[in-house]
């Protein structure tokens, strides 16, 4: 087999093969070489696989890489434009010429990348890559490439290589970046561990002396003096906060949360880092002295407890402790109990995992870089027909980022540290929480979902039949079924819809390399998956319309309304008994994150807020409907009504009445809270500012409920007024706050410059129907009907319509989150830790 004066000698009765190639000035420094079959057979292999994969390494690049760190990879993209350009030139300046790719010549390329062979080439005329100090010390070696005779008048390949080696910079400054702050975070994590040790063995100690006291009823405690030098900056220390319910209370379950206000670019902040625009002290932030350490325990505040022990803190210490500002000589007396010291064991186990997250991200940031180098020189190597590949990968591989193993060390110790420390020496047990393993995805959940999706349409195909036939849904002076069975389908209709488009948002968020699990700090391994979803609301919805069209038929058949009334309460009071279920079925650590968001809402502002707590509480301001509707229907089973078929009592009773205004503006009264929340604990006059958004949305719900009591000219003007200054605001606060959008000297005219979609024409449509759907409240003012359909499927398909936009809205909201974290390169959560050193001069 022979090609470009290579050939391949082989013979069937041999178990080696040769290889001879002529000298040339360009060619391998040997005439031949003897390989054993099984080495070739291994490199054909690789080379099959090669160049016959489906999917190009590109596709594999952008698939593998970290979302928040797109920008510091290397720009294989940009580096594959200017090959393209050299390939225009040489093909340009060259008489037309068939080239026959042999088997020979790749073997031979993929050969000369091995240093068997890399010592003897000649071909380090091509290039020379120089390396030069940076002007400051933490840019570390600055590479420049000098391209020698070969290319000498080709300025495509100056400019390609100029942009190899501005990638090759970057990457080194951005992997020494990182590596500083995970090196100091892991610092900082080993003073604390040793600091809870020696914490803890005080305390082991102490209840063993308590516990031979037989009079002695309380905790053992460890005692120590607060220092006096109790400053206001010791009040106004929030970087601490930061840390969530999940990691104080829920870290068992694996069940994290996520905080949406600015946090700090780097992760590894020194011990006694403070803000200077906080507010709000923690609950244990006093500056107290044991075992010769001035020390200081903060626990964040993240339940109404802590919250109120904090503010009662303050309280007694403005009202008895402002005239006395000197302390006694021994100081006051500070108690760490055993409490104290778990929530301080859970921060630091949920930073040390956080931690070897990111030094698991910054591995993979080596790995692909390095493969995109390799690849990209490959293909200069293939189009130029030169053999740089061996020239510069050895630049390469001695490059900084290449050649450190502080990453790698610092791994092995805080795996070793969290196996000793926090899983009882168990390997398997600590990797869990390590690496945590996300859930297969299993073909029958796709089966089941187009299952039910079949059901559910041939159900709801049946009963608007039906329900056509029967006239229910024409307007009549007395509907019994309007009035007590359609509020339980409107209900339920509005819900799963919203949860669907929540599952069209997660596959939308998938492809657009959104990452959504870490915006909301969902659990690898119990967020539910776009099928779970679909899955839940298909089948919710089967059974849903299933058990309304059984309902609707017995009312058809003859069987009186006070027979089958109980039919839609008792379809109700499943739902709930499956949402309230404490065993281990149907999703139970979903559903008790949902009551554990809808407890922190209706309790705002005594928990602290986070991401997905006003995120869902955005989601609320759009079912009001559905909340009115769960209202009608809870008055109307409790007191009984549905016995008597008195539907009109729940509409003249005067409590059920007031509750209808409060239910219509309670979500936006609950967002509001959580703004307030956010400001006293952040100290930004941006969240007072979206308070009167939500405070505007209020007056105006106020104003519709008002107007459609008493429908008179005042509460007219009142109700147009209101809307229309909310829906101003509303507008403003969606396209540039909540979208980033309408960005003044911005790339993209009316848009931002940084668009995760590749088409801009979708932004603008969305903004124009956000714009439409924003303005349904004018049917208020229309009273638009569609002939002889009954007011209230008028007012679901508007609610539907609202439910549709607020789909939209989250879409973006999460672009635009997501750009926010990788813009500062956040990928990893900044846990707070417990501890802090304080200095005799602090």
């Amino acid at each position: 087999m022979c090609c470009q004066g290579t050939s391949i000698i082989y013979s069937l009765s041999s178990p080696y093969i040769t290889i001879s190639r002529a000298s040339s000035k360009h060619s391998l420094g040997y005439s031949h070489i003897r390989l054993p079959l099984s080495f070739l057979s291994q490199h054909l292999l690789h080379l099959y696989l090669q160049e016959r994969k489906m999917v190009k390494f590109s596709k594999q690049f952008e698939g593998q890489l970290v979302p928040e760190w797109k920008e510091a990879f290397v720009d294989y993209w940009q580096l594959k434009k200017d090959l393209k350009k050299i390939h225009l030139h040489n093909d340009n300046n060259t008489a037309p010429k068939t080239q026959t790719t042999s088997l020979a010549n790749n073997l031979l390329s993929s050969i000369g990348m091995f240093s068997l062979f890399g010592g003897q080439r000649r071909d380090h005329g091509v290039i020379q890559v120089h390396k030069k100090l940076a002007a400051s010390a933490s840019k570390g070696d600055l590479y420049e490439t000098e391209l020698l005779e070969q290319f000498a008048d080709t300025d495509a390949a100056k400019e390609f290589f100029a942009c190899l080696d501005m990638q090759l910079n970057k990457v080194n400054q951005f992997y020494k970046t990182k590596e500083k702050e995970f090196l100091e975070r892991g610092e900082s994590l080993k003073k604390q561990m040793e600091i809870l040790i020696e914490l803890k063995t005080i305390l082991q100690q102490k209840r063993k002396g308590a516990s031979a006291q037989e009079d002695s009823k309380e905790d053992a405690s460890i005692s120590c003096t607060i220092s006096c030098e109790e400053s206001v900056k010791d009040r106004t220390e929030q970087e601490q906060e930061q840390l969530q319910d999940s990691y104080t209370d829920e870290l068992e379950r694996n069940d994290v949360s996520f905080s949406d206000s600015p946090r700090s670019d780097e992760i590894g902040k020194p011990m006694g880092m403070k803000r200077e625009d906080g507010k709000l002290t923690t609950l244990s932030g006093r500056v107290f002295s044991c075992q010769g350490k001035n020390l200081r325990i903060n626990i964040p505040l993240t339940t109404p407890s802590r919250t109120f022990s904090a503010i009662s803190y303050l309280v007694r210490d403005d009202l008895f402790n402002q005239s006395s500002k000197k302390c006694g000589p021994e100081g006051s007396k500070l108690h760490i109990n055993k409490s104290k010291l778990l929530h301080a064991e859970k921060m630091i186990k949920g930073a040390l995992i956080e931690l070897y997250k990111g030094l698991g991200y910054l591995k993979t940031y080596r790995h692909l870089n390095m493969l995109a180098f390799i690849k990209i020189l490959k293909k200069f190597d293939k189009v130029t027909g030169k053999q740089v590949l061996p020239i510069y990968l050895k630049v390469v591989e001695s490059s900084y980022f290449d050649s450190s193993d502080k990453v790698m060390n610092l791994a092995d110790e805080v795996e070793d540290l969290f196996i000793k420390h926090f899983a009882d020496e168990d390997r398997r047990k600590g990797m869990k929480y390590l690496r945590p393993q996300q859930r297969k995805e299993s073909h029958a959940v796709t089966f089941f979902i187009g299952l039910f999706t079949g059901c559910f349409i041939a159900l709801l195909a049946g009963y608007i039949i039906m329900a056509h036939l029967t006239g229910m849904y024409r307007r009549k002076p007395d509907s019994i079924y309007m009035e007590t069975a359609y509020p339980v389908l409107s209900m339920f209709s509005l819900l799963f819809l919203h949860f669907f488009l929540y599952g069209c948002n997660i596959f939308m968020w998938r492809k657009a390399r959104i990452n959504y699990s870490f915006i909301f700090e969902l659990a690898p391994t119990k967020e539910l998956k776009y099928r779970d979803v679909f899955l839940i609301c298909t089948t919710s919805m089967t059974a849903v319309v299933g058990i309304m069209f059984v309902h609707l038929s017995l009312i058809t058949k003859g069987y009186s309304h006070t027979q089958v009334q109980a039919i839609p309460g008792l379809l109700l009071l499943i739902f709930l008994l499956l949402l309230v279920c404490p065993f281990n079925i149907f999703y139970q650590s979903s559903r008790y994150r949902f009551l554990c968001m809808i407890r922190n809402i209706i309790l705002s502002p005594l928990y602290k807020v986070v991401m997905l707590d006003f995120f869902m509480a955005d989601q609320l301001c759009s079912q009001v409907p559905m909340l009115r509707n769960l209202e009608y229907v809870a008055c109307y089973y409790i007191t009984g009504s549905y016995k008597t078929q008195d539907y009109g009592y729940c509409m003249r009773a005067k409590h059920y009445r007031d509750l209808a205004y409060a239910v219509s503006f309670l979500p936006y009264y609950w967002r509001a809270m959580q703004c307030a929340r956010r400001w006293f604990d952040e100290g930004q006059t941006s969240h007072l500012v979206n308070l009167g958004k939500y405070v505007s949305a209020m007056l105006a719900a106020g104003a519709k409920v008002a107007y459609e009591k008493e429908r008179s000219i005042g509460w007219l003007c009142l109700v147009v007024v209101m809307s229309s200054a909310a829906t101003v605001y509303q507008l403003y606060w969606d396209f540039v706050k909540d979208w980033g959008l309408l960005q003044l000297n911005s790339k993209n005219p009316w848009l931002r410059n940084e668009l995760m979609l590749r088409r801009k024409f979708i932004y603008y449509f969305s903004m124009g129907l956000n714009l439409i759907l924003r303005l349904v409240w004018l049917q208020t003012v229309l009273h638009s009907s569609f002939e002889h359909v009954d007011y209230r499927v008028t007012g679901l398909f508007l609610a539907a319509l609202e439910v549709i936009r607020r789909g939209l809205w989250n879409f973006y909201r999460l672009e635009n989150e997501h750009l926010n974290n990788a813009g500062k390169f956040r990928a990893v959560k900044t846990v707070p830790l417990p501890f802090h050193e304080v200095d005799d001069e602090d």
